[in-house]
């Protein structure tokens, strides 16, 4: 697959999106996309803002997210009005308004490099086959690995081991996927860099955890 090089992409029309998923990505309008990445048959929806980050194959937005900073795996399952990488706000400055490093908007000269600097060194990932429920927040510099499922509403504060699901503000474990055993031979099998063809193939087997395992493993 490739990821798409995006410098700066607004989608207004509707019209000509095309029906079915493929090589090119598909970004439902009105979405904003800057200085970003995304792969093949992979989908951002409407009103998400995906900004100097990488989503890559397979990996949708259902629409109404942010993504700032951030590295998204293949296979992954955004819901709607998920954050990663939200902005945070200087508590140690007599003012926590942003004036304070948005600068130039206000009329205070240039604006605080060091700020943005600080936020883009706490780049966010999110592992392959994740599924963010809804109005999930994950926060800057967290990492989410392979397989892990964030509940809805959650706050992810911490780093989320592969094939862990957590939940709650801020979030806590709440259980493992599967045994550390398949957890470890699917991590070993890596499916998810199958190239299109073979997922095609092999896609009955993708339905039977077991039976997966034990053809693949």
């Amino acid at each position: 697959m490739t990821l798409h090089a995006i410098a700066h992409f607004v989608a207004y029309e509707r019209d000509s999106l095309p029906r079915a998923l493929g090589e090119q990505p598909l970004i439902h309008p009105p979405a904003l996309v800057i200085d970003s990445q995304i792969g093949s048959y992979a989908e951002v929806g409407a009103d998400s803002q995906i900004i100097e980050s990488i989503l890559d194959d397979y990996t949708y937005t259902a629409g109404d997210n942010q993504i700032i900073y951030s590295t998204i795996g293949k296979f992954t399952s955004i819901a709607s009005h998920v954050r990663v990488n939200p902005g945070n706000h200087p508590m140690e400055r007599v003012t926590q308004h942003h004036m304070t490093y948005r600068r130039a908007q206000y009329g205070f000269g240039e604006d605080d490099a060091d700020f943005f600097a600080w936020r883009r060194a706490h780049h966010c990932t999110v592992g392959h086959d994740v599924w963010i429920g809804h109005g999930a927040i994950i926060m800057p510099g967290v990492h989410v690995g392979t397989g892990a499922v964030v509940g809805a509403g959650a706050v992810v504060t911490k780093d989320v081991s592969p094939y862990l699901i957590v939940g709650g503000v801020p979030a806590r474990p709440i259980r493992m996927r599967f045994s550390e055993a398949i957890a470890s031979s699917l991590l070993a099998i890596a499916w998810w860099d199958w190239d299109h063809a073979a997922l095609k193939a092999r896609f009955d087997d993708l339905l039977d955890v077991a039976g997966f395992v034990a053809k693949y493993g």
